[in-house]
């Protein structure tokens, strides 16, 4: 069973995950989205949606952080192991919860409010139940493994070194079943949520529109030419067919004593 749960399924994990979401762009590119209810109702989704990404985000770095980075090099640079599981425990803790609270919010909306919830498949709510359990397994881990019984053997002795022989195809089974029962629960709801991630609404998180961040401001103007923010037009950019026709005609105004003429 340990061969099969350590040395076999996080790669058949991989090949679902890639295969997947190859396949899904190629025949569904236009169910690549993560249909979006904020028509139906936004005060919550203002709510819960902040929460749930940021909380996401700093979750998703201390996993790569603490999985990644061995032992040894925190010990280089003089990091007890004290002051690690602190920090683990204080950062963990608060984006765990934020995390936890924020799809709270996100669920509590789509079962309230009717629009959102006709609109919710089998799909939306299989991938609902395995993300809350992958968050809340995080958290147990994270709370047990710093104000629980004490144990000789951590995740950075067991899970993260099983992790990192991995990527060099000699899978470190020993390590991984020597870990605690809260760990290796955790990393299997997370091999399951990655399998399903593809054919997910979770699959937009592979084209985040990182570059709208970086895209110039479009200059919007009111019908009668003049803009619609009172700052105008910073240095820097360069509009692009945005010139001012209303100045244009009073140019030609100007220029022809103020009279206009008209063929017949």
């Amino acid at each position: 069973m340990d061969l099969f749960l350590w040395g076999i399924l996080p790669y058949v994990m991989v090949a679902v995950l890639v295969g997947g979401t190859i396949w899904r762009y190629r025949y569904d590119q236009f169910g690549w989205t993560t249909r979006s209810s904020q028509l139906y109702e936004s005060r919550l989704l203002r709510i819960g949606s902040p929460l749930f990404h940021f909380g996401i985000l700093v979750v998703v770095i201390g996993h790569v952080a603490g999985l990644v980075i061995p032992k040894a090099w925190t010990d280089f640079f003089g990091i007890s192991d004290e002051m690690y599981h602190l920090a683990a425990l204080g950062l963990g803790s608060i984006a765990g919860f934020a995390t936890l609270v924020g799809v709270g919010i996100l669920i509590y909306r789509r079962r309230t409010t009717g629009p959102v919830f006709m609109a919710t498949t089998k799909n939306d709510k299989t991938m609902y139940v395995v993300l809350v359990a992958a968050i809340v397994a995080g958290l147990a881990t994270t709370v047990l493994g710093v104000i629980g019984p004490h144990q000789e053997l951590t995740y950075r002795d067991t899970v993260a070194p099983w992790f990192r022989s991995l990527f060099v195809f000699q899978p470190d089974i020993a390590a991984m079943s020597q870990a605690s029962l809260d760990f290796q629960l955790h990393t299997l709801i997370g091999m399951v949520l990655f399998m399903l991630w593809p054919f997910t609404r979770l699959v937009h998180a592979f084209t985040a529109p990182v570059h709208y961040l970086f895209r110039p401001y479009i200059v919007y103007r009111s019908r009668d030419g003049r803009p619609t923010t009172a700052r105008g037009i910073q240095r820097g950019w360069a509009p692009v067919g945005t010139r001012d026709r209303t100045s244009d005609k009073s140019a030609k105004s100007v220029a022809g004593g103020g009279s206009t003429t008209k063929k017949r």
